[in-house]
């Protein structure tokens, strides 16, 4: 994994983590972990680390970080479809969240 990959692996995971931090109940906070654990996943474990500081706790924002840094990552190869369902999860965790 070249650099700017492992960048944006990370950015992806600090959003999700972030999420999962914010969530507003134990349901929709499992959720987000379970799309960290998918991404993780799709990486072969090769994850990078996580830096939550800075990142505020507005949700909304933290989705929307966290959809395109997702979405980034095809760029490195990551399968396309992988991450299609991989949105789709985090979109319906968002949804849980109720934000």
């Amino acid at each position: 994994m070249d650099l700017e990959h492992a960048l944006t692996l990370a950015r992806a995971r600090s959003f999700v983590a972030a999420l999962a931090d914010a969530a507003v109940d134990e349901d929709a906070s499992a959720c987000f972990e379970r799309v960290l654990i998918e991404l993780d996943w799709l990486h072969d474990d090769e994850s990078s680390g996580l830096d939550t500081d800075g990142l505020g706790d507005d949700r909304e924002v933290l989705y929307r970080g966290a959809t395109a840094a997702i979405e980034s990552l095809v760029g490195f190869g990551v399968d396309a479809l992988d991450l299609e369902l991989l949105l789709v999860r985090l979109e319906a965790a968002h949804a849980l969240d109720g934000a």
